[in-house]
């Protein structure tokens, strides 16, 4: 017992040490958003700001005028991509799991296919499909090829596999179609699934760089990882602004995340009975 104690208590002090080790470039990031420039460009690690100041939190808002519509942009795109996806991806996820229709297992197969391709390699036809539609520099171009993913479709897939039948037998008999069964009982008993899904796409889309680079030309639909880009120059990098607004730009990735890890690391338990 002492020995299992010992290598748990071991196996508590490496991972402390690594979220601390984790820990220490945000919290320079955060400390570094209260300090004026010159207090970052002079160099060294201390934590505490010696110049305290709000001023960098009020001039990315004030100065930068764009700068609430960038967090718009973002805000936007995010929330309906991820909406999106939570419902076509269970959707087909679903359909592939409970519905025996001709070709299942070759579209499966197909999805498991578009998993190994990079997807670098479909930006350049991406691209010229949205130019042909007259997309580019558009919302619909930011959201519409980011509706589906392959991934996710396969994750609810499995989810859907393992889903007990007696449930969607129960609602059966109750004289709901499958329809209201996916929609009444299957999708409020996958929320710990769904939201797993939610996380993982609203970080993707919150975060991405190359794609709204890729669309957007004008810096009014720029996306926030995009206009972080702007205060770097070609001769002076603004990192008291960089940091401000990247403090700005983690906080509803956070509110993400702590809304639905309750979701996220509970199980399923699903119980039936006779009679």
């Amino acid at each position: 017992m002492k020995r299992i104690s010992g290598l748990k208590a071991l196996l508590y002090g490496f991972l402390i040490l690594y979220a601390l080790i984790t820990f220490i470039p945000f919290g320079w990031a955060m400390s570094a958003s209260f300090k004026p420039l010159a207090e970052i460009v002079e160099g060294g690690m201390h934590f505490i700001p010696q110049n305290f100041t709000l001023e960098n939190y009020q001039s990315i808002f004030t100065r930068e005028r764009l700068f609430g519509r960038w967090l718009f942009n973002s805000a936007f795109v995010a929330v309906c991509v991820t909406g999106f996806n939570i419902v076509f991806n269970s959707m087909a996820g679903y359909a592939l799991a409970r519905i025996p229709f001709r070709g299942n297992r070759i579209v499966f197969g197909m999805i498991l296919a578009v998993l190994m391709i990079p997807g670098q390699i479909t930006l350049i036809p991406t691209f010229l499909i949205l130019k042909s539609l007259g997309w580019l520099n558009t919302y619909q171009g930011l959201i519409v090829p980011s509706m589906v993913n392959a991934t996710f479709i396969f994750m609810m897939r499995q989810f859907f596999v393992n889903f007990p039948k007696e449930l969607e037998e129960a609602a059966a008999l109750d004289g709901l179609n499958r329809w209201q069964t996916f929609w009444k009982v299957v999708m409020p008993l996958a929320k710990p699934a769904l939201a797993a899904q939610a996380i993982f796409i609203f970080m993707g889309s919150w975060n991405n760089f190359f794609m709204p680079l890729i669309v957007v030309s004008s810096q009014d639909m720029f996306t926030l990882p995009l206009g972080l880009n702007t205060f770097k120059g070609q001769y002076i990098s603004y990192w008291n602004y960089i940091m401000a607004a990247s403090m700005v730009f983690t906080l509803p990735a956070l509110a993400i995340y702590a809304f639905f890890n309750r979701y996220f690391v509970q199980g399923v338990t699903f119980t039936g009975n006779k009679g």
